[in-house]
């Protein structure tokens, strides 16, 4: 084969995303916007969701096996959306895998250094990607000096996942959780799961006006864009094409996903795990 035609093949190629259910369609609506000629290939591992409550050897076998299907279909890029993975098992992923792979944890945490005017700012996510320290190192080596306050919301995401993205029961769920967070004097909250940007508006109303509110999947499809332009993997005509796979319940996944991405979610494939 020839270089040319091999460099576009590769070009050809979809990206692959994967979280550990809907949430991850917050990044991929990103992603899109962003790379509106690319297909992609999204993965929400629905059957095993929240991943955020399990041990950090579960989560690396399943964001491995999550790898391995999206590697299967050809890609040539991977974004690991799930904030738990992210943090648990991007490192090892990337190590064993022979495209590039991009996290949310990075450049999460470098626009919320970036967003923060006082240095302290608050990071909530699932229970495993708060205790892995991932947001709370990286904002460091972008802001050494930055004071940051952290909470676990595990209940979060069984509320986004029910659509309860903005009644009485969010609200004070969402009150209860960044009580603490308010009283630290916060001026920047990062959205340290894929699923919370959905309870935004809750976020807004808790906060107030004074904090800035930040989540990774702007800033992960701006590092995506980037590399696949220093690549030279990108498509540049055309619209591209979306497929979704999940492990349980698709005719659920297409009900909430519109929530997320509109009508552009209208079919998906169950996958045997």
């Amino acid at each position: 084969m020839k270089t040319g035609t091999a460099a576009a093949d590769n070009r050809a190629r979809p990206i692959g995303v994967f979280d550990s259910g809907i949430g991850g369609l917050t990044v991929l609506k990103a992603l899109v916007d962003a790379l509106p000629a690319e297909d992609f290939i999204y993965l929400g591992d629905t059957a095993r969701l929240p991943y955020g409550t399990k041990s950090s050897e579960v989560i690396l076998r399943y964001s491995r096996e999550n790898t391995e299907f999206l590697l299967a279909k050809g890609i040539k890029l991977l974004v690991v959306a799930c904030n738990t993975s992210s943090a648990i098992a991007l490192d090892v992923i990337a190590s064993a895998t022979m495209v590039p792979v991009i996290g949310v944890i990075e450049p999460g945490a470098d626009a919320a250094a970036k967003a923060s005017r006082n240095a302290k700012i608050g990071v909530i996510g699932t229970e495993a990607t708060i205790a892995s320290g991932a947001y709370t190192r990286a904002i460091q080596r972008v802001q050494p000096e930055a004071e940051i306050y952290t909470r676990p919301c595990p209940l979060l995401v069984p509320l986004v996942e029910e659509g309860w993205i903005d009644n009485d029961i969010a609200e004070r769920t969402v009150g209860l959780y960044l009580e603490s967070l308010k009283t630290s004097g916060i001026d920047t909250l990062l959205l340290g799961c894929t699923h919370y940007p959905l309870l935004r508006s809750v976020f807004a109303r808790v906060l107030g006006p004074g904090v800035r509110i930040v989540d990774s999947a702007t800033a992960t499809a701006r590092v995506v864009q980037q590399r696949i332009a220093k690549l030279k993997l990108g498509r540049s005509k055309g619209i591209g094409g979306r497929s979704f796979f999940v492990t349980e319940t698709p005719d659920r996944f297409i009900r909430v996903g519109r929530r997320f991405m509109g009508a552009v979610v209208e079919s998906a494939v169950r996958i045997e795990r």
